[in-house]
């Protein structure tokens, strides 16, 4: 992990607007009217509906989403007591990870008041305005007494983080560790070093799971708490322990199971940890400087279960996997709390998750082939995707059951996808090409079925039921990498088209393809040459019938893959030539953007093609097309160069199609703004319209329009590229796709192939 800098954190903080959150208006405000309905006369009505009925306050305004996070800065981080103003970085900070996890609002509230009764009134005076409250960076004992009053006196779930964060993660962490190292909760003996807030809330936690109080030791700065001392606060007490032939850490941790650090660097030796029982636990939370660090505790002990707070090591206990969720959860079901059973859902959701395969998204991130439950993998990964559906489903679930829920959640599988498209993870274009191939599943062929990615994608299609996958490849390669990345093959079809078995096959295709071109001077023995290859060969599974759709582009440039897709399948007879799409969905909308990939220099005749398979491609994806032809010039006021093609193309198509909202030549900017075109340019066909397809004049726009896009907001789902003109379904990627990419390719590819066949019946008939 990079070293953080004072100067680069402070720049990070400082350049272009100050801090790190910000609030944006999620209705319109351009008109008068807008205005008027967002403040006077219209916005009394919400309120006079607010004042019969409180609850409507979550109908009408942004509490149902908005958090406080809300500190008196009197333990900030590792920093202490700095004050509440010197706190708020870390309070934006939060805010902003609530707003990326889990697409929950903020605003950040610094207090300036460390008496407890004035915070707590404080804070009770401004809860109107919030579904919850986050309490943050409060130092202990008084945030237990704060927690404890305002949890009784609101109706709306407060929780402070520093406590049941913490507990809830390495809650969860426990849970598998002593699955790993075959241990039982109930039998094995913890030591806790520190006192503080995180320590008892962990601790409490864990005996809710089923620990024993009496197989508990805590350790604070004075050594080991004991009953007999008379210096401890209603917490401490709670885990005083009766032992008295124990004064210091090093001697409460000898024969530990577990030892959870909730204190400072460099506390515990390695000799502390050789004397811990078989398969020890070792819960290292100190940050930035564990109290032992990672080499150190490894070296002692190769059998050693580790978790620490830091990112760069394996097993990090980090709050943000647990408190976006939590309080998702809770607000979406507007719970009056968040309760112990809540809590203990988000525990054992976020545990089973890291039993689970782990998606490649996850994989990228951390630059590993794939994360395996074990030593080095018991606690799920911040970026998980899955987080968001698991987490706040078990806790509104929890919050249901338990009583506390004032909102009904009873079809979850609507409210999973509500969460996933909250995020960004799933939209309804790709929900609906999922769903649609899922109905008749199609033979679909892998070109590179050696490459992990296309391995991962065909297994993972299978899974998701769109498509019955084909590898080709060398078997024994193909077994051996999905080995190494522990995934199953069953029901998965590998076809190594290079073996002997295969000759008859290779014969038979080289067959057909030579009589196919025999007028274009191809031979058999030329055609047997390239049954060898793999986009010859898959091509012409399909063209033969022996398979559906083809997948392919990881491996081969695309002027290769063109070449052949033209040789084995032909483009379809209507068109002279064919092209490719890309679709973007956005927040803005749905974009179709075409040619993307195959023409470089288009003239007249082909920009007609690509604008009538456009047509057809956005209506393939149940979209009416609203279609700008793009370039540098706007209606006629160049008359040379590719401002005049895309001219003729306009004109052609507008004669032709005369119920086709298509129009231009125009900027990218009169297509993109339908206010600043219909004051401008009325006469267009496309007045009152906003335009959802775009075709650019050559391949470098067009190329460099959709990844210009895409890099400007990695927020932006990329599908494609889409084949548009071919005879059969044959799809491209190319080596930047995903895992995730290649899916949603596959999606459309097996779509593709059931149109395809409906096309065929329907001519028969």
């Amino acid at each position: 992990m990079a070293k953080i800098t004072k100067e680069a954190a402070l720049l990070y903080h400082s350049q272009g607007k100050p801090g790190k959150i910000e609030v944006v208006p999620t209705k319109p405000y351009s008109t008068q009217t807008d205005l008027s309905l967002a403040y006077s006369p219209g916005v009394a009505e919400p309120c006079l509906e607010i004042e019969k009925n409180p609850q409507d306050a979550y109908k009408y305004t942004a509490k149902g989403n908005l958090v406080a996070v809300i500190s008196n800065g009197t333990a900030v981080l590792g920093l202490g007591d700095i004050g509440a103003l010197s706190g708020k970085p870390v309070m934006e900070g939060k805010g902003l990870l609530f707003k990326i996890y889990a697409g929950i609002d903020v605003f950040d509230i610094e207090v300036d008041e460390k008496d407890p009764e004035k915070f707590i009134q404080a804070v009770k005076a401004i809860a109107p305005t919030f579904g919850g409250i986050n309490l943050e960076d409060i130092k202990a004992p008084e945030c237990f007494e704060i927690e404890r009053r305002l949890k009784e006196e609101l109706d709306i779930p407060v929780m402070h983080d520093d406590q049941h964060g913490t507990a809830i993660i390495s809650a969860a962490g426990l849970v598998n560790a002593l699955q790993v190292a075959g241990k039982k909760i109930d039998e094995i003996k913890i030591v806790v070093n520190g006192a503080g807030a995180s320590a008892v809330s962990c601790t409490r936690l864990y005996v809710s799971l089923g620990a024993k109080l009496e197989n508990i030791v805590m350790v604070d700065s004075k050594g080991v708490i004991h009953k007999n001392r008379t210096d401890l606060n209603e917490q401490k007490r709670f885990f005083a322990t009766d032992r008295t032939d124990i004064q210091t850490l090093e001697e409460a941790i000898k024969g530990a199971d577990m030892f959870l650090g909730l204190s400072k660097g460099n506390v515990l030796s390695q000799e502390m940890v050789r004397s811990m029982a078989a398969s020890p636990i070792v819960f290292a939370l100190a940050n930035p400087t564990p109290e032992i660090s990672y080499e150190e505790a490894m070296a002692a002990r190769p059998d050693l279960l580790m978790s620490t707070g830091r990112s760069d090591y394996p097993n990090q206990i980090n709050n943000v996997i647990g408190f976006p969720y939590i309080f998702r959860g809770a607000l979406d079901t507007q719970a009056r709390v968040i309760n112990e059973e809540m809590k203990i859902a988000a525990v054992h959701a976020i545990a089973n998750l890291a039993k689970q395969p782990v998606p490649d998204v996850v994989n990228e991130a951390y630059h590993v082939n794939n994360f395996t439950f074990g030593p080095d993998y018991f606690i799920p990964k911040p970026v998980d995707p899955r987080l968001i559906t698991e987490v706040s489903c078990a806790v509104a679930k929890a919050a249901m059951e338990s009583g506390v829920a004032r909102k009904s959640i009873t079809d979850w599988e609507a409210y999973k996808l509500q969460l996933r498209e909250l995020m960004g993870y799933e939209t309804k274009l790709t929900r609906q090409l999922y769903d649609t191939a899922r109905r008749n599943p199609q033979r679909v062929v892998f070109a590179e079925g050696g490459h992990p990615s296309m391995l991962k994608a065909a297994v993972e299609a299978k899974s998701e039921g769109i498509c019955h996958p084909i590898l080709l490849g060398n078997e024994e390669r193909i077994e051996k990498l999905a080995k190494e990345l522990e995934l199953s093959l069953e029901g998965i079809e590998v076809v190594n088209l290079r073996h002997d078995r295969e000759a008859e096959r290779r014969e038979r295709y080289a067959h057909i393809l030579s009589e196919k071109r025999a007028r274009e001077g191809a031979n058999y023995d030329e055609a047997n040459d390239k049954m060898f290859e793999r986009n010859y060969f898959g091509m012409m599974m399909v063209e033969t019938g022996d398979a559906d759709a083809f997948i392919t582009g990881l491996y081969t440039k695309y002027s290769n893959t063109i070449k052949v897709a033209k040789e084995v399948i032909g483009i379809r007879p209507e068109y002279n030539h064919f092209g490719t799409m890309h679709i973007l969905n956005s927040k803005k909308g749905t974009y179709f953007m075409a040619d993307t990939l195959i023409n470089r220099h288009p003239d007249t005749t082909t920009l007609i093609d690509i604008a009538k398979l456009a047509e057809q491609t956005v209506r393939f994806f149940n979209h009416t097309p609203v279609m700008a032809m793009l370039s540098y010039s706007n209606f006629g006021s160049d008359h040379t160069g590719s401002p005049l093609k895309v001219h003729d193309a306009v004109d052609y198509m507008q004669k032709n199609y005369p119920d086709l909202a298509i129009d231009g030549e125009m900027q990218v900017n009169f297509a993109m703004d339908r206010k600043l075109r219909d004051q401008k340019y009325p006469f267009t066909r496309l007045f009152g319209k906003d335009v959802n397809t775009l075709v650019f004049p050559n391949l470098s726009s067009a190329n460099s329009g959709y990844k210009l896009l895409q890099a400007m907001n990695p927020e932006t789902e990329l599908i494609g590229p889409i084949q548009m003109g071919l005879n059969k379904p044959i799809h491209f990627t190319d080596f930047e796709s995903s895992v995730r990419d290649i899916v949603n390719i596959t999606a459309v590819a097996a779509i593709d192939a059931i149109v395809d066949k409906k096309k065929k019946e329907n001519h028969k008939e």
